[in-house]
């Protein structure tokens, strides 16, 4: 189904989307799809849900040569400059398969660092992270303040030279192959969002401790991290001192984006497996296909992929033209992960017992959509957060 967003002066023309869009499917299809049964057994039997380095080098030198690395990097920093709709057209293809891989580097990030990296840091930790030499997290949520990061309690305090950073942080992803992490720490006085900064931390920083590793559904693992008297220069500061939420809530928005376009990815996908098993599954006679409740589910399915689709596109569309999204981002956030689970759980009831097995990827899908139903603000802080401006709004009319 081909969708024409609406054009922006940063945009892709509809030619390239539909050129990169064909590109990316392939590669999803040749590449990526042959590794699915491998890694569903590795993780049926209890493995790490991971590709191995025999696996993903080759993915990685194959990236190189079709273009698809650095897809939203400037030119400058060696990459493609793709506007945020063409990133999402890729984030689609991509969640088509549950194979854990993603064209580098990791973009919420990448832009977070566009926007406050001084000339340094870009040198240091943005050129090499561009083109693939480094790779980075970033530690947001807090023991107590997860859907809330604005309560965030983890403080730097300043030190002739450098600060000092003492606290906690959870749920934070990649520690077991970031070179670098992006940690959000309070320096001021204000309360809520105003005095956060943004500090850049190297792995191997005496007092940055990783506490634990903690299994989470879909396969994936996050980590607890510990500050003790964690030391770093005044170099290492990311943005301005005390104003490191603004750029923290742009990489959030990107994020919120791109789990949109990975929802429709998955509810396209098992929306195939639902249309494929129901055209060929007959029961008392007569094919699923044929069924009522069936069909009422497919064609659900198909309108709310395309709602969801029209949504992720407007949404980009209004960041490549420098738009505030916060709304939108939140919007998209609750209705493509809710519309993705239902989606695949229908997949799942239609193809019975073979929907419930771990051979199939119809299990995995569920897992990942509902922990992106918590995983970057619970939905429920979302739907708060959307009343909040849109009542906002109209008392100002």
């Amino acid at each position: 189904m081909d969708i024409t967003p609406p054009r922006t002066h940063t945009q892709t023309s509809t030619d390239e989307l539909q050129m990169l869009q064909e590109l990316v499917a392939k590669f999803v299809d040749r590449e990526l799809m042959p590794l699915e049964p491998a890694v569903l057994r590795r993780e049926s039997e209890g493995g790490r849900y991971t590709l191995t380095a025999e696996e993903e080098a080759p993915l990685l030198a194959r990236c190189r040569e079709l273009g698809l690395w650095g897809l939203d990097v400037p030119e400058d920093l060696g990459g493609a400059n793709l506007s945020a709709v063409a990133l999402m057209v890729a984030e689609e293809e991509v969640a088509r398969t549950v194979v854990p891989f993603a064209f580098p580097p990791d973009s919420p990030n990448l832009h977070m660092m566009l926007q406050v990296a001084n000339e340094d840091q870009r040198e240091r930790y943005l050129r090499p992270y561009a083109d693939g030499r480094l790779k980075s997290g970033i530690a947001i949520s807090e023991p107590g303040a997860g859907g809330d990061p604005a309560g965030m309690t983890t403080r730097a305090v300043k030190e002739d030279g450098g600060w000092v950073i003492n606290g906690r942080k959870i749920w934070v992803s990649r520690m077991g192959s970031a070179d670098f992490t992006i940690v959000m720490a309070r320096t001021g006085e204000g309360k809520r969002q105003e005095g956060v900064t943004a500090f850049l931390v190297d792995k191997g920083t005496p007092g940055f401790i990783v506490e634990r590793e903690i299994p989470m559904i879909g396969g994936r693992r996050t980590y607890e991290l510990v500050f003790e008297d964690l030391r770093v220069p005044d170099s290492q500061v990311l943005g301005e001192v005390g104003r490191g939420y603004a750029p923290m809530q742009l990489r959030l928005n990107v994020r919120r984006l791109q789990i949109g376009a990975r929802c429709v990815g998955i509810a396209r996908r098992a929306l195939r497996m639902m249309g494929e098993h129901a055209l060929q599954r007959t029961t008392f006679g007569q094919r699923l296909a044929d069924r009522q409740a069936i069909q009422w589910w497919i064609a659900d399915a198909a309108t709310r992929i395309h709602a969801c689709r029209l949504m992720v596109r407007d949404g980009a569309a209004r960041l490549d033209a420098g738009q505030d999204v916060r709304t939108e981002a939140s919007m998209i956030k609750v209705f493509a992960t809710e519309m993705a689970q239902e989606v695949v759980d229908q997949a799942m009831q239609t193809l019975g017992a073979m929907g419930m097995t771990k051979e199939m990827p119809l299990q995995l899908l569920a897992q990942q959509v509902r922990v992106s139903r918590v995983y970057e603000g619970p939905t429920e802080v979302h739907r708060m957060a959307i009343a909040r401006r849109v009542l906002k709004t109209i008392e100002q009319v």
